[in-house]
Formats: structure tokens, sequence, C-alpha cells
């Protein structure tokens, strides 16, 4: 899409694909199933053209976005570290962070694991619910 730059950043050994625009502070777009960047694209334009830097990758195993070799790394504790790694990738230490379903549990983890890495949250679609013992 016109005026989005596009790059791939190694996230723990993954190459991940983010759609970015705009400098200032970080506004980060988690997707949802079975979607990818490209529903962030209206936010993204609208986003940068306000001062902030709108980043939305494409989540793991989804468009240009490499899988993980192991099913065994979902879990929330390497989502989550990915998503820091990812964040680390920006050159920030705090993220605005808006989410729409599968991508919205990931950032309610983010938040409950992470919470000095995210500045606010807005979840779309999914309440929190807490992991089964």
């Amino acid at each position: 899409m016109e005026g989005i730059d596009h790059r791939i950043v190694s996230v723990n050994g993954i190459k991940m694909h983010i759609a970015e625009k705009g400098q200032g502070l970080v506004v980060l777009f988690l997707h949802g199933f079975p979607e990818l960047w490209y529903s962030w694209r209206h936010q993204i334009h609208a986003l940068s053209s306000l001062g902030y830097h709108a980043v939305a990758p494409d989540l793991w195993g989804i468009g240009d976005t490499e899988a993980p070799t192991s099913i065994t790394n979902y879990t929330c504790d390497h989502i989550v570290n990915d998503l820091v790694a990812l964040i680390d990738s920006l050159g920030v230490d705090q993220v605005f962070l808006v989410a729409h379903d599968w991508g919205a549990i990931m950032g309610w983890y983010l938040c409950l694991f992470k919470p000095e890495r995210v500045k606010a949250f807005v979840c779309l679609n999914v309440p929190f619910t807490p992991r089964s013992p």
C-alpha cells in the first residue's frame, strides 16, 4: 500500500515482516485470524498522520512472517518473548498496543507478563480469559 514501508526484523530467530509508517510514539497493531498486517492499513495511515509510528506485523506463520519450527514455540511465554523482541527491534521501551481477535489474546498476555512494555492497551473483540490450571 502506498506510503507504508515494509521490512523484515529478526525476532528470536524468526524473520518477521512488519508494515510501518510515521515517527514518534509507537502504536503496535496485532491482527486476528485469518488476517495479516493489511487489516490495519487505514489505522496505519491515520495514526502516522497524527505523529505516531504505526507498526503492524504479520504474526507467526502468516503472510511474510516465518512460522516457529516447533509447535512448542507457540506457548504464552514464547509469544510474549517474541513480542518483547519485536518491541526491542523498534528501539523503544513501551508501545501503545491495539489488538484484535487472536492478536488480542497475545496482547492480554503481553500486558500481564510484561506490563512495563505497554503504555496502553486497546483490545478489540476478546475479553481477558485466564489460562486453565
